[in-house]
């Protein structure tokens, strides 16, 4: 299984600076013991050539009827191995030990390791099955043999092994040590860089879309000399260029609400005007042609469209310049009884049905306006279905507050349609609103009441099933 790679990047330096002394360690350790092991070997083998061969030289002695003619022992140090040979036959093998020669018992094939070693004085290793690793060095004997001096090699070895072990002790500290170090010093450094992430996520966590926004003040720490100060210079830049865009569009907002709501208040009073010489002029007693009674009725008609568009213009004006609506006590149980009897009343090929709680549902708001947002609800699922759909009031209490949700098992509505429903002007069939009267402002106004409440509205749809939900605080 594939370890993971560390993903941050205090984990990332700080695994590299670990990583790297643990390299630099290994490297010194290495090259420490091999030093060593060079040092002491060169030291062998000048002991092996400061012997001059006089414990082998004393071999071939040994084997000359002489009365004199036990090995030399004298000066040698323990362990030291001496071997005659002739014609690359091993005749003898000792090894001092106690300061006395020991014959040496050796295998065919310790034989064979010791006629292999060059005749040229040098040190070479070899490794005797009974007597382990040795240093040994071969010149010419005086009755054309060879004679073999050997010191063991389990000293340097030893000390060798000493060293390695002291230097792992010694580095694996020192790697403990340098990651704590590291990883505190590397959390101090990225500090800044800490701040840069933290106000990044600050202003991700504004509500930009819509509003006066309120922008962090700048980073300080922005020193060009380093990479974090250029990044924060860069996200100061940044967020001075998002303040500004966000303080033009916000006063191009409140132009048009402005030019709104003047707009829909100048409106009023000339579209009253035409509405009522309409309704005069079809109250004449006196004979009108058809053509111009028609006429009449469509500017009365139209008059009367007018007059709503300009009415619901004026109100999302209103509840987008954050006029304060009425905040109190409304019993949203007898709210949506008489919202849906008008409903009932408008919509008789409808089939109007309510699930409410036995005790009513109180809420804090204003009355008039929470009336006005179920009733659009309830007038949008009564135009935008066919006669003999189903319609459920729903009321819920929950923990965060109260529910009402609409629901009807029409056609439904449009995938690409359902993101934007809640917008202004918006309609899955033009024709068939602007037949009904329809001025594609009804669930505009019911997410700007609702949200001016404080809660929040939402829809899902599928053909045969379509709910529109409605949360407000309790």
């Amino acid at each position: 299984m594939k370890r993971p790679l560390p993903r941050t990047l205090r984990a990332q330096l700080t695994t590299g600076l670990v990583t790297l002394l643990a390299l630099a360690c290994l490297a010194v350790g290495i090259t420490t013991a091999l030093a060593l092991r060079g040092f002491l070997m060169g030291r062998l083998d000048e002991q092996l050539s400061a012997s001059g061969g006089r414990f082998a030289a004393s071999l071939e002695r040994e084997a000359q009827p002489d009365s004199d003619n036990r090995p030399d022992t004298r000066g040698q140090a323990e362990y030291t191995l001496g071997a005659r040979l002739l014609n690359g036959t091993v005749t003898q093998a000792a090894v001092v030990d106690d300061a006395n020669d020991r014959p040496l018992q050796l295998t065919p094939g310790d034989r064979n390791a010791l006629a292999r070693v060059p005749v040229d004085g040098s040190g070479h290793s070899i490794r005797l099955s009974a007597l382990g690793a040795y240093r040994v060095a071969a010149v010419h004997g005086d009755d054309q043999d060879t004679l073999i001096t050997g010191l063991p090699l389990h000293p340097v070895e030893e000390t060798v092994h000493r060293l390695e072990a002291v230097e792992a002790v010694l580095f694996g500290a020192a790697l403990v040590v340098t990651g704590i170090a590291g990883a505190l010093w590397v959390r101090a450094s990225l500090r800044p860089l800490q701040r840069v992430t933290a106000r990044a996520a600050e202003v991700a966590g504004l509500p930009l879309a819509s509003g006066e926004i309120a922008m962090p003040g700048p980073l300080p720490d922005t020193d060009p000399r380093t990479e974090v100060g250029q990044v924060g210079t860069a996200l100061n830049h940044m967020l001075r260029h998002v303040e500004d865009a966000l303080t033009r569009r916000q006063a191009s907002e409140e132009r048009l609400r402005h030019f709104a709501a003047d707009a829909s208040h100048e409106l009023r009073t000339p579209v009253a005007n035409i509405r009522g010489h309409a309704e005069l002029a079809l109250r004449h007693h006196g004979p009108v042609p058809g053509e111009v009674r028609h006429a009449l009725e469509r500017i009365n008609g139209e008059s009367q469209r007018m007059t709503r568009l300009v009415d619901d213009l004026l109100l999302l004006a209103r509840l987008d310049a954050g006029r304060p609506l009425e905040h109190q006590p409304v019993d949203l149980t007898l709210l949506i009884l008489n919202a849906t009897d008008d409903a009932r009343a408008a919509g008789p090929d409808h089939r109007w049905f309510l699930e409410l709680p036995e005790e009513p549902v109180t809420v804090t708001g204003d009355a008039h306006r929470l009336q006005q947002a179920i009733g659009n609800l309830l007038a949008n699922a009564r135009t935008h279905t066919p006669p003999g759909t189903e319609v459920t009031v729903t009321v819920t209490t929950e923990t965060n507050g109260v529910c009402v949700s609409v629901r009807d098992n029409g056609p439904g509505i449009p995938g690409e349609l359902q993101p934007e429903v809640f917008g202004r002007f918006v309609r899955a069939d033009q024709a068939r609103s602007r037949s009904t009267g329809s001025t594609g402002l009804g669930l505009a106004i019911v997410h700007a009441v609702i949200t001016a409440h404080g809660g929040s509205a939402t829809v899902t749809s599928r053909p045969g099933h379509t709910t529109f939900r409605l949360t407000l605080p309790g």
